[in-house]
């Protein structure tokens, strides 16, 4: 009469699991920007006060001009450098490679194209104008340069 009776706990349903981690999956798919290529030269971008945000990304193309990043620097040296896409290019070859980010993107991005210029603020111009040059020959006139917004004056 007076047993005891032991309590079993209800099984954990498992059936909604992969539901939700293939949920969380896609979100961080989305939700995530890939970064495609890395940086091998050090720059810090100049201030700016009128600054406008890059609208179409996908037609964006970054080139790097800087000294090399500290590790580098043994067997680079400390001249500044002009990077695409992971490989150190000369002012000649950017054209050739201008040319071929071009023919890779889709039709309606290669109107849209952009050539973004991520130089360091002590970068000498000699080198900035030369890549110009360069772009200019590769028929690729939409430029921007990267900014940071410069902190405002409280007076």
């Amino acid at each position: 009469m007076f047993r005891r009776h032991k309590k079993k706990v209800p099984g954990l349903n498992t059936a909604s699991l992969p539901d939700l981690i293939f949920t969380v999956l896609f979100f961080f798919m989305i939700v995530t920007h890939i970064r495609h290529d890395a940086p091998k030269v050090e720059y810090r971008i100049p201030q700016g006060t009128e600054l406008q945000k890059l609208t179409k990304k996908s037609a964006a193309t970054y080139i790097y001009i800087g000294k090399p990043i500290e590790q580098l620097q043994k067997s680079e040296g400390t001249a500044v450098k002009v990077q695409m896409n992971d490989k150190y290019v000369t002012p000649d070859e950017i054209t050739d490679y201008v040319i071929d980010e071009r023919s890779r993107m889709m039709p309606e991005d290669r109107q849209q194209m952009t050539v973004n210029l991520k130089a360091d603020r002590n970068a000498d111009m000699g080198t900035i104008i030369d890549v110009k040059q360069a772009l200019r020959r590769a028929n690729a006139l939409r430029i921007s340069y990267s900014a940071e917004r410069a902190p405002k004056n409280k007076e």
